[in-house]
Formats: structure tokens, C-alpha cells, sequence
């Protein structure tokens, strides 16, 4: 079988693989990983399209990232660009046809689009051969483009994609295309259920539940890493927890108006009530069909657990409510340590961070270096002690996402966060 051929055989076999993804995010990550991965590129950009514009959604670069301490990954800037014929993975996308280049610093003159060497020169690493495939729809409508660069050989030298090359990605970006239009409908589907709760609560946006979500994820893929978990467990885990965090607080939707927007402190009572949104949350997940309603209902019930046992709900009943171990005032006994869920620990941590660092309308958004020495205070009382070590050393990653995913009046500058 030719190289060309088994090339071919491997796209159609992952076909299967990423339609199990049904998160967005992971999705697009698992995507240009594999279209590297085929066409054996050092380096790529998957953008995804937002009206006219295109915004970078993940890159990737492997001698960038083997030049990094073990664990951490690529930071990336996040920008957008037009639609447009001016530059390469624009006019993919305004044409829907691939772009190859054989060198982006000898493009002709007389070509339409050119390479700006700005992110060559911040980065310290050169771009040469670049293929940028359109993301297109059976009905032509272009959902990104998959931008892959350097194309090694089998001694590690920089060569052209040729004509087969081109062949192969867009055979695999039809097949990723299609998954991808589902992961876009399933994002959607959370993003509704979450704006029903933003009616009723309106810090429950779609940027914040994206951000813990994001945040989230990189918690738990670093602690997957220095557990020794399996790459297939951490990919599908990590595929169901992004969509779980994002409804940690779905069951707000049970909580009375009067108490969630309300402008002043809660009353006694009022603070019991809200507390319940947990429970509510939970009880959505009850008839669990799969691996992602099992996590969903885990997240909903624990995200607000501490680890020295002084959270809430506590040990209780799923159906009625009711404690199943008490106090000597008669309250649920807080789940303690290592009994509450992993990945209500984690979503814990992502939740607070960003509340912090979010503003509200009772409140300023906090500096980054006081929130950061909040969640190092916090650590041992409120947060799991280990996962806050994970926290902070995947902190970059985290701003990243931060920036992906900013509310609609929201600045950032240099590290910190201004409103």
C-alpha cells in the first residue's frame, strides 16, 4: 500500500473517532492535532469563522513546544482577521479553496495575499511550507480553515505539501466538518440552557461558563498528566467535563427571582434557598443515560464542597433532599477532603478564580495579583491543596482562555484584568 493510500485510511478511521467528541473546544484541538498528525506538519492554526472575520481558535508548533518545561503547553495569542483575499488563511476562506505555499517568504508579488513575519519574529521560529484548507459545508458555507506549517520529512527537514497533500486534508476536513457542525449544535444547545438560567441569573453568561469551563479542563488535563491517567481517558474525560462545567449552575433555574436578584444580602432563609441550586442542578442528571450526564450531575451537586468540610449541600439525599448524616444542629455534614468528586474540586477552583476576577454588578472586578494570593489563602480550607498547585502552574493557560472568552465590556491588559 502506498504512503498516499494508508494516508487515506487513516482519515477514514478517524472519522469515527471524532464524531464521540461533542464538545466544540475539543474538538477543534483533536482536529488540527490529527491534520498534523497526517501530513506530518511541525506546526498549525485552526480558525474557526465569525461573521466576517476569522478568529484563531488553537496552534500548535512542536519545536516550540519541546522547548518548554515537561507538562506545560503552547501559549498563543488570540486575534482575529478578515475574511478577505489579503492574507492566506483569508483568502481560503473567501475563495474555499486550499492555499499551498512552498515558502510564505517568497511568495510572488503578484499573488493576492501575503505573510506578515511579525508572529515568526516574536516567537523566534520560521514559517516556511504552509497549506491552509477551508472547513466548507455541502451547502459551501465556510466554518474555518485548518492551517498547517512546515511539513518535515523523515530526517526532520522543512519540505512542500504537494498536490497528494492536499488531496488528504480535504478529504479529513470534509469529515471534520461534519463533526464540527455537531459540536456547534451541541454548543448551542448548552449555550440556550445556560441563557435560560441567565435570565434568571445574570452572571450566568456565555462568556463566564466558558471560561470555567476552559479553565476547568486545564486543571484536570494537568492533574490527568501527573496522575498517569491514559491519553484515551483524558481525551474523552476531558470532552464531557468542559460540557458538565458549563451547567455547573444550570439549577439557578429553579431559585426564585426575588432571591436571585436580589440587590442586597441574603436573609438566613434566602441563603438556604440558594444554596438548593445545587440539589436542583443535580436532580436534571438523575436519569443518567451516559458518562457525560454522570459528570454533569457530579459537578452540579459538589462545585461548591470544601475541602475543609464547611460547604454545602453536604451529604444528602439526591430524590428527597433530606441529610444523610447531620450535625449536632441537625444541618448535612459537608463532604470533607477526598470525598468530595474530583471534578467538583476542580470546577471549585475555575468558578472562584473567575468570579473573582470577573465584575458584577455588586462589585469590581478584583486585581489579578489579590485574587491570586486569595486562591493561595484559600488553598487547604476551601481548595483541594494539590489541585491548587495545578492551578498556578497552568495559569498561563488559563489567561489565555480568559482572553478567548471575554465578557462583552471587559479589557484585559498586559496580565491583569481591568472593567
Amino acid at each position: 500500500m502506498s504512503e498516499d493510500a494508508e494516508k487515506l485510511r487513516d482519515i477514514i478511521s478517524l472519522d469515527s473517532e471524532l464524531n464521540k467528541l461533542q464538545d466544540l473546544d475539543v474538538l477543534l484541538e483533536r482536529i488540527l492535532h490529527e491534520a498534523r498528525r497526517v501530513l506530518n506538519a511541525d506546526a498549525g492554526s485552526i480558525y474557526i469563522s465569525d461573521g466576517e472575520s476569522l478568529t484563531i481558535n488553537y496552534a500548535q508548533n512542536a519545536t516550540l513546544q519541546a522547548q518548554l518545561p515537561e507538562g506545560e503547553k503552547l501559549i498563543y495569542s488570540v486575534f482575529t482577521i478578515p475574511i478577505n483575499k489579503k492574507t492566506i488563511s483569508g483568502y481560503a476562506a473567501a475563495t474555499g479553496k486550499p492555499v499551498n505555499i512552498p515558502d510564505v517568504y517568497q511568495i510572488p508579488a503578484s499573488a493576492p495575499y501575503g505573510f506578515n513575519p511579525h508572529y515568526d519574529r516574536v516567537s523566534g521560529y520560521k514559517s516556511t511550507s504552509m497549506l491552509a484548507i477551508p472547513l466548507s459545508t455541502n451547502h459551501g458555507d465556510i466554518l474555518g480553515v485548518i492551517q498547517v506549517i512546515n511539513k518535515q520529512d523523515d530526517n526532520g527537514n522543512v519540505i512542500a505539501f504537494d498536490a497528494e497533500d492536499e488531496i488528504v486534508v480535504t478529504h479529513f476536513a470534509a469529515n471534520a466538518t461534519v463533526a464540527l457542525q455537531r459540536a456547534q449544535m451541541t454548543r448551542a444547545i448548552l449555550l440556550r440552557m445556560i441563557m435560560m438560567a441567565e435570565l434568571r441569573d445574570p452572571k450566568e453568561t456565555g462568556p463566564h461558563v466558558n471560561r470555567v469551563a476552559g479553565y476547568a479542563v486545564e486543571i484536570y488535563e494537568r492533574w490527568a498528566r501527573n496522575n498517569g491517567l491514559s491519553q484515551d481517558e483524558l481525551e474523552r474525560t476531558k470532552d464531557n467535563l468542559r460540557m458538565a462545567a458549563m451547567l455547573h449552575d444550570v439549577g439557578k433555574v429553579a431559585i426564585s427571582d426575588m432571591i436571585l436578584k436580589k440587590p442586597g444580602r441574603f436573609s438566613e432563609d434566602e441563603y438556604e434557598i440558594m444554596k438548593s441550586h445545587t440539589l436542583q442542578g443535580a436532580r436534571l442528571f438523575v436519569n443518567k443515560q451516559s458518562e457525560f450526564d454522570e459528570l454533569a450531575q457530579s459537578v452540579a451537586l459538589n462545585h461548591h464542597e470544601n475541602w475543609d468540610g464547611t460547604g454545602y449541600p453536604g451529604h444528602i439525599d439526591l430524590e428527597t433532599g433530606e441529610p444523610l448524616e447531620t450535625d449536632e444542629d441537625g444541618n448535612p455534614v459537608g463532604k470533607r477532603g477526598d470525598e468530595i468528586p474530583l471534578f467538583g474540586r476542580i470546577v471549585a477552583i475555575a468558578d472562584v478564580y473567575d468570579a473573582l476576577m470577573s465584575k458584577r454588578v455588586y462589585k469590581s472586578a478584583w486585581t489579578e495579583e489579590d485574587t491570586l494570593a486569595e486562591m493561595r489563602r484559600m488553598s487547604g480550607t476551601k481548595f483541594d491543596p494539590e489541585l491548587i498547585d495545578v492551578f498556578f502552574k497552568v495559569l498561563p493557560n488559563i489567561k489565555t482562555i480568559a482572553n478567548k472568552y471575554k465578557d462583552p465590556d471587559e479589557i484585559y491588559e498586559g496580565s491583569n484584568k481591568t472593567a
